[in-house]
């Protein structure tokens, strides 16, 4: 079977409380439940992980291995850590970057993304959906 990671960052764990009318209502459980359900249509083993950590990011993205894709949603860290990016260059499967907001609607300190020119497609502004398309796109490219 194959296996996909996904990755949260900081304040991921606050969906739902967390600014709503930027974020939505989705719990960050509702959307691993959802992922989990998705994959399993897709015949994928989907494990997600949250930490508001750079260091356990970098640390869970360096022992992805045995992973087929990687979803990731850096949040703050999108535009600001080099470390997540160099981790995510090293690896040689899927990554897709995932935002729930359009970043380019938002704070013009928002607009860049570290990592998007390491990762293989970028998703923004479609909230918990987000991460479904992210699926289906990981899905379709290990699929090959």
């Amino acid at each position: 079977m194959k296996k996909v990671l996904v990755i949260h960052g900081p304040n991921l764990n606050r969906l739902g409380t967390r600014e709503p009318e930027i974020y939505g209502h989705q719990t960050l459980a509702d959307i691993d439940s959802a992922l989990v359900e998705r994959g399993k249509a897709f015949g994928i083993e989907v494990e997600s992980f949250q930490s508001n950590h750079e260091g356990a990011i970098v640390d869970k993205i360096q022992s992805a291995a045995n992973y087929h894709g990687l979803i990731i949603n850096p949040a703050a860290y999108t535009h600001t850590s080099i470390a997540i990016r160099d981790a995510i260059l090293a690896i040689d499967f899927p990554v897709i970057e995932v935002h729930l907001s359009n970043i380019y609607k938002r704070e013009p300190f928002r607009h860049h993304s570290m990592i998007s020119d390491a990762v293989t497609g970028k998703i923004v502004g479609l909230g918990h959906h987000g991460y479904l398309l992210a699926l289906e796109a990981v899905h379709g490219l290990i699929g090959r």
